[in-house]
């Protein structure tokens, strides 16, 4: 188990660096002669049509709507596994985490509430600063190498799935538009067929693909973000299944094998590329100190670790959980801090509670940013501070 928990976290770690890499350079097609380069690059339009049937979107969109379900695909695949026989197969393995997660998504909303619930199209940002992105947390975690143990970066793990499924939960609740009748029906009819293929065991992944296909279209046009269809798709996929020969195989852990190398350095590296190129002639001081930027910044940077470590710390003494092996309280802090580390779950859920306007200025997105590389600095700095005795 611990092989493929070290492999996880290498892939995450280097798909962090080249994230920090990508969204430099975002910023500076953004911000120089490459400007218009950029925003033709972002508006560029991409059409698939079959007969009289098309979809028509700039690429920005088919990155956020179309690719971006693909990441969600991969997401409710890896929550499925880790339900069914992993980090959250128990009750006592998934406590503290879950714990954590709660206070980690509670304390940041509250925060931007604090700040903004005066303004209700400013509060439609509240879950902003309540997404963790693993790759860069685990990216930070890599350069302390040892220092740091295993039991903890496998809490950071369960930790972060758990806020990619609340964020999930969130996305389909609080950011859907009018809603299609005819399409949600014909959602549920796909959701139904390949219910029916998982309790039949069917091992076509060609066939799950197909009304996957299906079910992303129709819950595109029917006002639910597409995203959601991905984690519908990964719930319907069987974890375990026999081919015609008799030999017993997990088509769930093929599909996430297959697919995590191209979300973590080309999906994920995209979607940071496309949506991180903030306008920094068109921010003021005014605006990066306005309410939705000090509600994202402050509800990322402080938010996250008082609700990560409050709520764990009080589970703790409670009972109701345990302290991670090998570990003492400062390092469980530090982590906390790194979970502070928004940036593209932040971002995406940025572009549906705003819509993608420039009404701020790029403020919001330059937020999540500053936010984002606070913690990700100060929860470093925190943690190579520690003994490596302790």
């Amino acid at each position: 188990m611990f092989t493929t928990i070290e492999e996880f976290i290498k892939k995450e770690s280097s798909s962090g660096v080249i994230l920090i890499i990508v969204t430099l350079l975002a910023l500076l097609c953004q911000n120089s002669f490459l400007t218009d380069f950029y925003t033709h690059f972002l508006h560029t339009p991409v059409q698939i049509s079959i007969g009289s049937f098309g979809i028509v979107k700039p690429l920005l969109l088919w990155v956020n709507d179309g690719l971006m379900a693909i990441f969600f695909f991969l997401v409710g695949l890896e929550i499925k596994r880790e339900v069914l026989e992993g980090e959250l197969s128990s009750r006592r393995q998934i406590a503290l985490p879950a714990i954590a997660a709660l206070g980690g998504m509670i304390m940041p909303a509250l925060l931007f509430t604090f700040f903004n619930h005066a303004d209700s199209f400013s509060m439609k940002g509240w879950a902003i600063p309540t997404a963790t992105d693993i790759a860069f947390a685990l990216g930070i975690l890599s350069l302390l190498g040892s220092r740091i143990p295993t039991s903890l970066k496998i809490f950071l793990m369960a930790l972060a799935i758990i806020d990619d499924l609340g964020a999930i939960v969130i996305i389909a609740l609080f950011y859907t538009s009018d809603l299609s009748l005819v399409s949600i029906i014909v959602a549920l009819c796909a959701i139904i067929i390949l219910t029916t293929m998982n309790y039949l065991r069917v091992v076509k992944k060609a066939a799950y693909i197909l009304i996957g296909i299906i079910l992303w279209v129709s819950v595109l046009k029917s006002g639910v973000h597409a995203t959601i269809a991905g984690v519908l798709l990964a719930f319907c996929i069987p974890l375990y299944s026999h081919t015609k020969e008799g030999k017993r195989f997990s088509m769930l852990k093929e599909m996430e094998h297959g697919l995590h190398s191209w979300v973590a350095f080309i999906i994920l590296p995209l979607f940071a590329f496309v949506n991180a190129g903030v306008d920094l002639k068109d921010v003021s001081l005014g605006a990066l100190f306005s309410d939705v930027s000090l509600g994202i910044m402050l509800g990322l940077f402080l938010g996250k670790q008082l609700g990560v470590f409050g709520l764990s710390v009080l589970a703790i003494k409670c009972g109701l959980a345990s302290l991670p092996s090998g570990s003492s309280f400062k390092q469980l802090y530090g982590i906390a801090i790194l979970t502070g580390i928004g940036f593209t779950m932040s971002l995406f859920v940025n572009t549906l509670a705003y819509n993608d306007t420039d009404l701020f200025h790029y403020a919001d997105k330059l937020a999540i940013l500053l936010g984002s590389f606070l913690s990700g600095l100060v929860g470093y700095l925190f943690l190579k501070s520690i003994p490596k005795s302790l």
